[in-house]
C-alpha cells in the first residue's frame, strides 16, 4: 500500500470527485458498495433482457442512466467550480 496526497473538490461522500497524482484530470471516486450496486443495476438489465422483458429493462436502464447523470452533473459542477476544463465533449 502507497499513502500519497489527493485533491478533494467536492465534499468526501459517496461519490467524491478527486484528483491523483499524476493525472491531469480530476475522477470520481465510487465507493465498494456503491460500486457493487451499480454491478447488480446492471444484472438486472441483463437479466431482463434475457427475459425479453422490455419494459422491465427500459425501467431499470432509464433509472441506472439518472444516476449516472446525476453523478456526471456533480463532477462536471466540481470542475467548473474549480476552473479545470471539462475533459469531454458535453452536447449543448
Amino acid at each position: 500500500m502507497e499513502r500519497i496526497e489527493v485533491e478533494l473538490f467536492t465534499d468526501p461522500g459517496n461519490d467524491a470527485v478527486v484528483r491523483l497524482p499524476p493525472r491531469r484530470f480530476p475522477g470520481v471516486l465510487i465507493q465498494g458498495d456503491s460500486l457493487s450496486t451499480i454491478r447488480d443495476d446492471v444484472a438486472e438489465i441483463v437479466e431482463a433482457c434475457d427475459q425479453g422483458d422490455v419494459g422491465e429493462v427500459r425501467e431499470a436502464a432509464a433509472l441506472l442512466l439518472s444516476n449516472f447523470d446525476e453523478l456526471l452533473a456533480r463532477y462536471t459542477a466540481a470542475l467548473k467550480a474549480h476552473d479545470i476544463p471539462i475533459p469531454f465533449y458535453q452536447a449543448p
